[in-house]
């Protein structure tokens, strides 16, 4: 292995790691290139590098760079050899407890920018030398609770840092330094609330989401990044009479407690203004005798928000009425293409419950939808809107009902990306069953994911996707060794490749084309989508297995 010697005292007397170079919003509306700048690289959520060293004919010369390992807590990091001193540890929170401070794995998006790399688990952030895996400086959040399931990363905006906690706290530090600049409740940790997104940042918003899985009221709020003053809060389903969509509620209070969890980050359209995301599931999620019959808006849905006001533009629900726990919270992706031989500006996504969809992004018009795999049964046909309807026959029941997918779905929160060479959507896609019994057919007791109980009976396969969004179908499927998802998402680049994880202990490079497998490296099991970023004339590939961050570069 190529040893970078690469001490932080050194970084600092050469220059670039002293002068973090700002992030501004020109930045952030470029194409993703030699940084990463956003969750999903840039607004458009492609996951789409147009770095081409890494190709097709090279990718078989990728060799390790560096390994580094993150050691959550309030501990300094052990020192690896490159340097002789100490990162900084700062501490901020407002509990004491140490949760999880030993445990978790890297689930989320490390961004880049000028040469550091910023990581996260829930409740730890680190700076991170891009050329070594050097540990710069790491923020510990001392929790006051909440889910500690994963955290997706941060956000950049100029010369700060933002990030979400477990017990739902935004976060904001100095990218130089790790110091906190300020920290806001975003909800309640006592009302079942947790944090795990990456924040979006537009213009001067910062977008936070949050996660619940009881009955209490979603919604996405924006921040001022200077001050972290509350500039607005749009509530995912009605919370007063008279508001949009209560009548596909059995009443207000059903509403008021109905979900729609905003847990991933979305996209971002500057031509209209909107930021386009998808929602959760509604709640009670099997049972739904207290929510009634209707479509339940807006949980399971994409909608559209205009970015400085919060107010709803356009919205299409994916799983009307969804009585299976399917979120529709996955990335939706942005593309300029021609559609039926008209050129559109289009949203499509990937949805958990096995469908396929494509929009028109401007106007919420619905284009496309199509079914994955035969195996997706619990639906019967299409509504008069295009989604998929709802077969009560397929909901849980007290003797038990085999669906398809099991309430993990055929994909979950890992990003998928998409190629404007090939034209084609990568997305995992995984057949699974399982058995559904309603244990508490009594709606009155009826509360977030309770009342049932759910068996897994296996899969059919586990499988990387290239889906046509013309004709919604894949024109290839490659299988993986893995019973579960690959990894944690996908990347795509200029230079014809598309990298995952095979859910078998391996990173993956497949040709973006047919799907034919190129390269391979078993480091472990992939815990975050892959990531390429270009340094001192190098291309680098990134990726995590659990705490240890893997970076390769050509040999």
């Amino acid at each position: 292995m190529k040893l970078r010697i690469f001490s932080f005292t050194a970084a600092l007397l050469l220059g670039p790691l002293s002068h973090a170079q700002a992030v501004s919003h020109e930045d952030l509306m470029r194409p993703l290139k030699d940084s990463w700048l956003t969750y999903n690289g840039d607004y458009t959520s492609k996951r789409y590098s147009s770095l081409t060293a890494v190709n097709r004919n090279t990718v078989k010369n990728l060799g390790l760079a560096w390994v580094a390992k993150m050691v959550p807590g309030n501990e300094p990091a052990p020192l690896t050899g490159y340097s002789r001193v100490n990162a900084p540890v700062i501490v901020g929170g407002e509990g004491t407890e140490q949760r999880s401070a030993r445990g978790g794995s890297i689930k989320g998006t490390f961004l880049e920018n000028n040469g550091v790399l910023y990581v996260t688990m829930p409740d730890n952030v680190w700076a991170v030398d891009a050329r070594s895996g050097e540990v710069l400086w790491h923020y510990f959040w001392k929790t006051r609770g909440g889910t500690h399931i994963g955290n997706r990363g941060v956000a950049l905006w100029h010369d700060y840092v933002f990030f979400e906690t477990p017990d739902n706290y935004l976060v904001s530090l100095e990218a130089k330094t790790g110091k906190e600049r300020w920290h806001r409740k975003i909800a309640n940790v006592e009302g079942g609330y947790f944090s795990t997104p990456a924040p979006t940042i537009i213009k001067n918003h910062v977008l936070a989401g949050v996660g619940n899985d009881i009955d209490a009221p979603m919604f996405l709020k924006s921040y001022d990044p200077e001050t972290g003053d509350l500039q607005w809060t749009w509530y995912v389903t009605p919370q007063n009479p008279g508001d949009p969509g209560l009548d596909t509620w059995k009443n207000l209070d059903a509403a008021r407690h109905g979900g729609g969890g905003t847990w991933v980050a979305g996209a971002y359209d500057p031509e209209t203004n909107l930021y386009i995301l998808g929602t959760g599931n509604p709640t009670p999620s099997w049972q739904t005798g207290l929510r009634g019959d209707g479509d339940n808006l807006y949980t399971c849905s994409l909608v559209a928000l205009d970015v400085d006001t919060g107010k709803l533009k356009w919205y299409y629900s994916t799983s009307p009425h969804d009585t299976h726990d399917y979120d529709s919270a996955q990335v939706p992706v942005l593309v300029d293409g021609k559609f039926k031989g008209r050129q559109r500006k289009l949203v499509m996504t990937a949805s958990r419950n096995g469908y396929f969809f494509v929009l028109d992004r401007v106007t919420g018009e619905h284009l496309l939808t199509s079914k994955l795999s035969d195996a997706t049964n619990w639906a019967e046909g299409y509504t008069d809107k295009g989604g998929p309807k709802t077969n009560p026959a397929k909901d849980a029941s007290i003797g038990g009902t085999l669906i398809s997918p099991a309430s993990g779905g055929t994909v979950n929160w890992q990003p998928p990306a998409f190629s404007p060479q090939t034209g084609l959507l990568y997305q995992y896609h995984v057949d699974s069953y399982s058995m559904a019994y309603l244990t508490d057919p009594d709606p009155r007791g009826a509360m977030g994911l309770g009342g049932k109980e759910e068996v897994g009976m296996g899969t059919t396969g586990s499988y990387v996707l290239g889906i046509d969004y013309k004709t919604g179908t894949p024109r290839w499927r490659r299988k993986l060794y893995g019973t579960g998802f690959g990894g944690g998402g996908l990347l795509a680049t200029a230079g014809g490749l598309v990298f995952t994880g095979d859910g078998s202990g391996s990173l993956v490079a497949f040709d973006a084309a047919n799907g034919n497998p190129l390269w391979s490296t078993r480091i472990g099991s992939v815990s975050n989508a892959p990531q390429t970023f270009e340094l001192d004339g190098h291309q680098y590939v990134i990726s995590a297995v659990g705490d240890t961050v893997y970076a390769f570069e050509l040999k």
